[in-house]
């Protein structure tokens, strides 16, 4: 373990200065050239699945009231719109018509990734008593995770224009790359369609019944079936009905939580919009994270989460074939700064 200049000490189940005093990567440095290799090694057809929600889905902001859905625009060529626009207006001599456009965009909207810097905790990092707002490996809001506003200390102050996250962006994860063996935990096929927190137990249970091997350095996916649910609503989220069915990962559980650690795994992704059960149950009786898998993942053991992820056809599909690993391949938008990002997952079986 490194001790870095930004901590002291640093939280239970964590692996804050495992990969180096500085480190903004986590467990991604344990996805490494042999687990691209492992994972190229589980393709036998070469088909392929899109892992992605179309963009506009859920649809409207009833999953989040905070994430609007994109908004396209065309580009502008002066006062015109710079859609299916004849250049022949500007010269009678040319054919070409010309397309171009423009999107606002909230980064976790649909089929997204949450970086470090996602979700970060009140620690005492420096072992005096007085707990700071930070994230993994110890990185400090208000100094590398920047908002607009300064709410440490209660100040709600200005912090000016130089905003979002100078250390563990998303822009790290893209840049390393994102490909690797991965596995398909099936909760629908085994556990039907109710909502339930998930569980160490329900994880054996379907590790034992389909012989899933699971080793440190892969990324795992669990289906619950919400996304063929989110598809048929179409665009019309029913958010009783969605919030009333399908499991979520219990952040509470404290075998599930020492099997995240122990096991090496990269990543958690899930076809809900949190991987998490939530409202979740509270880890202790006095203060506690809302989310205490993003706590665990996030910010104690640089495990990333992929949430709202379109995993049921390819879950299906492998079932029927008998297999459950394969490629993933699932980058992330290289935009420096950002916390989260839209994903277009590709699996290669």
């Amino acid at each position: 373990m490194n001790i870095s200049s930004r901590w002291k000490q640093r939280p239970e189940l964590s692996t804050w200065g495992d990969f180096g005093p500085d480190d903004q990567l986590g467990r991604l440095n344990l996805l490494t050239a042999q687990k691209v290799k492992e994972g190229i090694a589980e393709v036998q057809t070469g088909q392929t699945f899109c892992l992605s929600l179309p963009l506009d889905l859920p649809g409207g902001t009833a999953m989040n009231p905070r994430r609007p859905p994109p908004q396209l625009a065309a580009t502008r060529r002066g006062d015109n719109a710079n859609m299916t626009y004849p250049l022949s207006r500007d010269d009678a001599r040319l054919s070409d018509i010309i397309c171009d456009d423009s999107v606002t965009l909230a980064l976790q909207y649909s089929t997204q990734w949450d970086s470090l810097a996602h979700m970060g905790q009140w620690f005492d990092v420096q072992g005096n008593g007085e707990p700071e707002m930070v994230f993994y490996n110890g990185y400090k809001a208000g100094v590398d995770i920047v908002g607009e506003t300064d709410y440490r200390g209660g100040c709600g102050c200005s912090q000016g224009s130089h905003l979002g996250a100078k250390a563990l962006g998303i822009e790290n994860m893209a840049q390393h790359g994102i490909q690797g063996r991965a596995v398909m935990i099936d909760i629908k096929r085994h556990f039907g369609s109710e909502r339930f927190a998930f569980g160490y137990a329900h994880l054996q249970q379907i590790i034992a019944a389909d012989n899933i091997v699971i080793r440190p350095g892969d990324l795992v996916c669990f289906r619950t079936g919400m996304d063929e649910a989110i598809l048929a609503m179409n665009g019309e989220p029913d958010m009783a009905f969605l919030n009333s069915h399908f499991a979520g990962l219990d952040g509470s559980d404290a075998r599930l939580r020492q099997w995240v650690h122990d096991s090496g795994v990269v990543a958690l992704l899930a076809d809900n919009p949190a991987v998490e059960i939530l409202p979740a149950t509270p880890l202790n009786d006095a203060f506690f994270p809302s989310h205490p898998l993003h706590d665990l993942c996030l910010f104690r053991l640089g495990v990333y989460l992929g949430e709202l992820w379109l995993m049921s056809p390819l879950a299906d599909w492998l079932a029927a074939q008998q297999r459950h690993a394969f490629l993933l391949t699932a980058p992330p938008l290289r935009l420096p700064g950002a916390v989260g990002s839209p994903a277009t997952p590709i699996a290669t079986v």
